[in-house]
């Protein structure tokens, strides 16, 4: 097994206007969102491989497990970033750590993890992690 850098990406994001509940703070379901949407950002730009990469090659990402604390809202166009990192991979796993911070304070909105599982997209099974892949989720 290749070791793991557990270096840390960051994505920023703002709210937008949908994203807020009848409290008017972001609703508890668009957390898991933004980790998504910095994720889909970060494969490309920090591990050189596209979503698009691995539909190329019959493969895609299905999330196993999430577990997200809240520690403080985010408002209506409040930017905040979202740090993430691959903590562990087992088998055809990656558990990948996050952080959602408010970019004006640095305070921590949201924190967790989430269990990705790697699928072949013909047999929605779980597939081996090539050794490519994890040569690039290395670092």
């Amino acid at each position: 097994m290749i070791p793991l850098g557990k270096t840390k990406f960051t994505t920023e994001l703002q709210v937008r206007p949908d994203d807020i509940d009848l409290f008017r703070h972001v609703h508890s379901s668009k957390y898991l969102d933004y980790v998504l949407a910095a994720r889909f950002d970060q494969m490309e730009r920090c591990y050189g491989m596209s979503m698009q990469t691995f539909l190329d090659r019959g493969l895609g990402w299905v999330v196993k497990v999430s577990h997200l604390e809240y520690k403080r809202a985010l408002g209506i166009a409040e930017k905040f970033h979202v740090t993430t990192w691959i903590e562990d991979v087992r088998g055809s796993d990656v558990e990948v750590r996050f952080d959602i911070t408010k970019a004006d304070t640095n305070k921590t909105a949201c924190t967790g993890w989430c269990v990705f599982t790697l699928i072949s997209l013909t047999s929605t099974r779980p597939e081996p992690i090539p050794d490519d892949v994890l040569a690039k989720y290395a670092v």
